[in-house]
Order: structure tokens, then C-alpha cells, then sequence
């Protein structure tokens, strides 16, 4: 199954994965947002949003400035 992460496609060898798995298996380290699609998936629902052929996610960290 094929997805777009963070702008590149990426080819993930099952088509039943969860966007957890998907962010453990990319190494998404805390703080993050993330969207899928454009819209924001809050982390208690990670678990339960299954991915599916075509979705773009966008994994968002915040920048430090002044």
C-alpha cells in the first residue's frame, strides 16, 4: 500500500496498519502533531485511524524561536 508521509510517497508492505504503528515505525518523537489528509487527528485517536491507500500524513513538529 502506498501513502504519502511527510510529502514522499512511502510503500508500506501491509495495507492494515494504524497511524501508531505508522508513527512508531517512521520514529516520531514527542512533541508532534499530526494530519492526515489536512486534518488534525488528535493522539487519543491514533490508535483507531486506520490508513488507507492514497492518505497523506503529515507528521508536525513545533520550532523553537524568538
Amino acid at each position: 500500500m502506498n501513502i504519502i508521509f511527510n510529502g514522499q510517497v512511502l510503500t508500506l508492505a501491509t495495507s492494515e496498519i494504524n497511524l501508531t504503528q505508522l508513527l512508531q515505525q517512521q520514529g516520531a518523537q514527542e512533541p508532534f502533531a499530526v494530519a492526515v489528509n489536512q486534518t488534525f487527528v488528535p493522539r487519543s485517536q491514533c490508535d483507531g485511524y486506520q490508513l488507507q491507500a492514497g492518505d497523506s500524513v503529515e507528521l508536525l513538529s513545533p520550532i523553537q524561536g524568538g
